[in-house]
């Protein structure tokens, strides 16, 4: 369910992240901090994820991609938002 006090940061096209990183998370040049946020796909899937700090391509974990139904070899475009 979303929040009313999020915002949206905006959308990013998401490769698979190292395997070996558990969790939920997204590596993302739109925070500077690890802040708890959520992507939602072009199909309105939503989904609770840790968003970290990154540089360059957007990185989604194994466990995100599993999470959202998405097939490893996919590069989807997710919309991503933070409080």
């Amino acid at each position: 369910v979303a929040s009313t006090k999020e915002r949206r940061l905006g959308t990013a096209v998401v490769a698979l992240g190292p395997p070996a990183e558990t969790g939920i998370w997204l590596k993302t040049g739109y925070v500077t901090e690890v802040v708890q946020g959520r992507v939602e796909t072009a199909t309105g899937q939503s989904l609770a994820v840790e968003l970290r700090p990154g540089t360059g391509a957007a990185l989604l974990s194994l466990a995100a991609f599993q999470a959202l139904g998405m097939s490893l070899t996919d590069l989807p475009e997710l919309t991503v938002f933070a409080p």
